[in-house]
């Protein structure tokens, strides 16, 4: 199973960037799957995550800009980043877990790798 994450670029302040995460491989279905952002000298951060039914949570500062949202047709995640922030700045990588095919359908956790957002003042 691999996680690509894409869409991210350079934005001036204000502007908008929607990042996908499309899982690819042999599994079953994705279960919660979340957008992290890591910014140099910080910890990585939460910044949404939804679950297989379609229930979010965001991080406090993104509340009211970003939303999350899957197309499970498309194994896909998706994260429309609005009235972006130079503190958005950082690398978005997607984490999922994933339920893998029959006989055991386990669950496993997986990782992207990141896509750099760098939002100018």
């Amino acid at each position: 199973v691999q996680l690509q994450a894409s869409g991210g670029g350079v934005v001036q302040a204000g502007g908008s960037l929607r990042l996908s995460c499309e899982a690819s491989g042999s599994f079953a279905r994705l279960n919660t799957t979340g957008w992290h952002r890591q910014v140099p000298g910080k910890p990585r951060e939460l910044v949404a995550r939804i679950t297989n039914t379609g229930n979010t949570n965001y991080e406090d500062s993104v509340k009211g800009r970003f939303t999350i949202s899957r197309d499970n047709a498309k194994n896909t995640v998706y994260l429309q980043m609005n009235s972006l922030e130079p503190e958005d700045t950082g690398v978005y990588s997607c984490n999922a877990e994933v339920v893998s095919g029959p006989p055991y359908y386990m669950m496993m956790d997986y990782w992207g790798k990141g896509t750099q957002v760098t939002v100018s003042s």
